[in-house]
């Protein structure tokens, strides 16, 4: 953790109240988020009896709803602010990056639709039901034909597999799996 500036439920509130005073994003140190989880992280695995553990669940739960709502803060001023990213932390950024990718495919869709280019829209969708995903099966799962008419399978409850993106979502639907990052 940074020597500098130790996290603790003060800085976090006056982190959070400064935010919130500005119209602008403000800077925060670069290990901000990290220092956080790493300072959360050793909250979480003290323990206590008692009083003393109802106060430290009270204090998770507040510096929860803090950085929560200091994310959204952040969040939103570059949202509705233009996108200037300059005070944003890498994590953030990593947020933002979604909402972007996510304006350019709606975009894309729209001017495919309305310039009639119907292959690009196939094509799209095709490759939306194919993506692969990765899922941990919750039960046994016998073999099937996958959207890309590969056929996957059979699985045993705690396996894991890279299946299309339309059969993991029908399977995550029915509490078969339950999807997974390996990134």
């Amino acid at each position: 953790m940074s020597e500098a500036k130790k996290i603790d439920p003060n800085l976090l509130y006056s982190t959070l109240v400064r935010e919130i005073e500005n119209d602008t994003v403000q800077e925060l140190e670069p290990q901000f988020y990290r220092n956080l989880s790493e300072y959360l992280g050793k909250l979480k695995s003290e323990g206590y009896d008692g009083i003393e553990s109802k106060i430290k669940a009270r204090l998770v739960e507040m510096i929860t709803n803090t950085v929560t709502l200091l994310i959204k803060t952040r969040i939103s001023k570059v949202s509705h602010g233009g996108l200037n990213l300059t005070n944003l932390l890498d994590e953030e950024k990593f947020i933002i990056e979604s909402a972007q990718d996510q304006l350019e495919r709606k975009e894309m869709i729209l001017s495919a639709t309305l310039n009639g280019r119907t292959k690009l829209l196939e094509s799209l969708s095709k490759k939306h039901k194919t993506k692969p995903v990765s899922v941990r099966f919750l039960k046994d799962f016998d073999q099937f034909v996958g959207a890309d008419y590969t056929k996957y399978g059979p699985y045993k409850a705690e396996e894991i597999a890279t299946i299309p993106n339309e059969n993991a979502q029908a399977l995550i639907a029915k509490n078969i799996t339950v999807k997974i990052s390996v990134d």
